[in-house]
Formats: structure tokens, C-alpha cells, sequence
């Protein structure tokens, strides 16, 4: 149902945020619970809206039945994230650019700022001939960035494989806008903090999780790994990411809870940590500049 005086496919309003930074929650963060779970758990908790991750869920797959949900609950979609993973390849048929095109349409109709991808993979060797450009496209005719996310190579035993086109770090090819997943910098092995200063002003989009160091996407609390998630925040709240628009979304785990109140508690906890170390420090204050004539 649409709120009153409001079209039916207006996105709805943002709420304000406590801290500079919008925090939102990934509709993934609720699996095995659907995407209007997801808009739910938001809701009762206070985030400032959601990451819509489109796959298998028909409701993900339903810009109208997402709006609705919006609406609902009040809270905005903030990012999509399109079905780049290896159980979506079949989502809205065998084309990847075609999924990535409608994807940024779903985006826009939402009024959602940016669309997180993948790189190709490499048996994708015709989309990865066009992914940048494919990316630099979207921008063009919608207005919606496209953050390009940092992978992880895959291991078994002792063999060891990238299994993306254009490699797992995207700052070696080169984008305009990028997404740090701190779950996969775990995997990859890589150092995080070294990752985000090497992004720098193109680092639009965080995928607040953790990481053990195993070689696996654990997608952990933050704050129960082994990842400068703190250190990560804070450099972006003492920085430029708030005023370029940047989103921070917790993309944590809860398959193995058990009951929704226990998985309510994991997301209540990631949103405390990232409120918390989100919030800029009083060196980013004595940085911003006093107006003109403060002393007269």
C-alpha cells in the first residue's frame, strides 16, 4: 500500500542518519528470510535503508512488489547489488549484460544512488570485452554509479585460482567508482587498509563485514574477524566518502541462526559498530575549516 499523497512509485523518503554516513542493510543479510524481511529487520532497527540484492527471491526480481515494501516500512532503497553470483546467472535470462541493464533500470526506478557489481568471470570472455563500458554506460543514460567490488581468489587444497576476467582486485584495471568488501579481503588475503587508500575518492560503496583470514566468504559480524573494520570506517568518516554520497551496508551472515530474534541481535550489533565507528573524530573536526571572519 503507498503512503498517502505519495505515487505509487515514488521511492520513499530517507530517514535521517546519526552519523554523516547512511548505514544500510543488505536484504542478503536475512537469508534464509526473504527480501521482505529484510525491509522489516530495517525498519525495526533503524537502518537507513537497504541494499536490495536481487536473485533467486521472486520478490527481489519485482521492482513493484520492492516498492511496495518500501513504502510499507519505510525505508529507501539505497543500493541494488545486481545477480552477479554464481547461483543468479539463470535471473532475468543467460545474459549478463542484459541483467546488469536491467538492474540499473530497477535502480533507478527505485531512486537507489548506485548498482554493486562484479567483475565478469572468466568464461564470461564477451561481457568482460564490454564490462567497462558497460559500466561507464549506466552513469550516462541513468545517472545510477556502478562501485565495481573487490573479489577474492577461490582455493582447494593447495591449488589456488582467480576465477574472474579482469582479476579479483578491480583498482588494477581501473574504475571510476569501486566497492570494498572487507569479507573478501579476509579471503584474498589482502591488506584492506592498503586497499582503501589505493581506491581512494572512488571508494563510493563499503560492504561492512569481517573476516577470520580463512580462505572462504565468511561474512562475519564486524568486529568478530580478524579486519581493520574500525580502522576502515573511521578513515572514511574522517574523509571525503560522506560527501561524495558514499553508503555503508552490513553484509553479514545469519544463515545458521536458528530464530529471528537471534539473527535480529547479529544485525543489531553490526549497526552499533558501525554507528559507533562512523562517527567522525574530533581530529576531522579541527580539520574543517572555521567561516570567513569567525574572529572579527
Amino acid at each position: 500500500m503507498s503512503s498517502p499523497g505519495l505515487p505509487a512509485n515514488a521511492p520513499a523518503p530517507a530517514p535521517v542518519s546519526p552519523t554523516a554516513v547512511p548505514v544500510a542493510l543488505s536484504t542478503a543479510s536475512v537469508y534464509p528470510e526473504g527480501v521482505a524481511a529484510g525491509f522489516e529487520i530495517a525498519a525495526e532497527l533503524g537502518y537507513d535503508g537497504v541494499e536490495l540484492m536481487i536473485w533467486t527471491d521472486p520478490v527481489s526480481q519485482d521492482p513493484r512488489a520492492v516498492e511496495r515494501l518500501a513504502h510499507r516500512y519505510g525505508v529507501p532503497v539505497l543500493a541494488v547489488h545486481a545477480p552477479c553470483l554464481a547461483v543468479t546467472q539463470r535471473v532475468w535470462g543467460a545474459d549478463p549484460v542484459h541483467r546488469l541493464r536491467r538492474t540499473v533500470e530497477v535502480a533507478a526506478r527505485l531512486g537507489a544512488r548506485s548498482v554493486v557489481v562484479h567483475p565478469p568471470f572468466r568464461w564470461q570472455r564477451r561481457y568482460a570485452a564490454v564490462f567497462a563500458d558497460e559500466v561507464d554506460r549506466a552513469s550516462e543514460f541513468h545517472g545510477v554509479t556502478l562501485p565495481v567490488e573487490n573479489m577474492f581468489p577461490l582455493q582447494r587444497g593447495a591449488i589456488r585460482t582467480v576465477p574472474y576476467a579482469l582479476g579479483d582486485d578491480p583498482t588494477e584495471v581501473g574504475f571510476g567508482a569501486y566497492t570494498l568488501d572487507l569479507s573478501h579481503t579476509a579471503a584474498a588475503g589482502v591488506d584492506a587498509l592498503d586497499l582503501t587508500r589505493r581506491m581512494g575518492d572512488r571508494l563510493t560503496h563499503l560492504h561492512l563485514t569481517d573476516g577470520s583470514g580463512l580462505p572462504r566468504d565468511e561474512h562475519l559480524v564486524p568486529g568478530r574477524g580478524l579486519q581493520p573494520c574500525a580502522e576502515v570506517c573511521q578513515t572514511l568518516a574522517d574523509g571525503s566518502f560522506a560527501a561524495a554520497g558514499g553508503t555503508v551496508v552490513l553484509e553479514v551472515s545469519t544463515r545458521r541462526c536458528r530464530t529471528r530474534l537471534e539473527r535480529t541481535g547479529l544485525l543489531a550489533e553490526s549497526l552499533l559498530f558501525a554507528r559507533l565507528h562512523l562517527a567522525p573524530t574530533m581530529r576531522s573536526a579541527r580539520r574543517t575549516p572555521e567561516p570567513a571572519g569567525a574572529h572579527r
